[in-house]
């Protein structure tokens, strides 16, 4: 993987669909508490999915900077740019 946003982007919506267990209509713009449904706690087992499966470790304050799936796209990314550039 070279960890472009397409990539991530496609890890987020295939763990997230696994989380669901339902359809659900996915995009950059979708929100994560509000359109999803996931309470604070599917959301920390959903992050420690999402760093499993990336090899990142997620600061709780960079966690709670994000609203939608865009949002955690660009923060997953720019974690694993800071993570090879060290």
């Amino acid at each position: 993987m070279n960890d472009s946003d397409g990539d991530i982007r496609e890890i987020i919506f295939s763990t997230l669909r696994t989380t669901l267990k339902r359809p659900v209509e996915l995009s950059d713009q979708t929100h994560i508490m509000d359109d999803l449904g996931l309470d604070s706690v599917a959301v920390m087992d959903f992050v420690m999915d999402l760093e499993d499966r990336l090899d990142v470790s997620m600061p709780l304050d960079r966690i709670a900077e994000i609203e939608t799936l865009g949002d955690l796209i660009a923060t997953l990314r720019n974690l694993k740019a800071d993570a090879s550039a060290a």
